[in-house]
C-alpha cells in the first residue's frame, strides 16, 4: 500500500523531533458550489530539528512513532517551497 504525501506548513517546533504541520486543502461545497478551504493539523517526526515555524515541508506516512504521531518529514533542506 502506498505511503501518502502532504505538504504543508510548520506551525510548532517547540517539540523535541517533532514539528506540527498544518495541511490546507481546498474543495468545492457540494449544495452552494463555493471554494471552502479547511485545514487540519499533523504532528510529523523531524529527527535533526533543522525545521522551524514557516518552513513548507514534505511529511510522509509512517509507521506510529507515538500515540500521535505517525508521520514523518521528507528529508528536504528547510525553506525549500516546491
Amino acid at each position: 500500500m502506498p505511503r501518502r504525501i502532504m505538504q504543508g506548513t510548520v506551525v510548532s517546533d517547540k517539540a523535541d523531533k517533532t514539528i506540527i504541520v498544518r495541511v490546507d486543502r481546498r474543495f468545492m461545497h457540494s449544495l452552494y458550489k463555493k471554494v471552502i478551504q479547511r485545514s487540519k493539523r499533523y504532528a510529523a517526526h523531524d529527527e535533526t530539528n533543522v525545521h522551524k515555524i514557516g518552513d513548507v515541508v514534505r511529511i510522509r506516512e509512517c509507521r506510529a512513532k507515538s500515540k500521535r504521531k505517525c508521520w514523518e518529514v521528507l528529508g528536504e533542506t528547510p525553506g525549500l517551497s516546491n
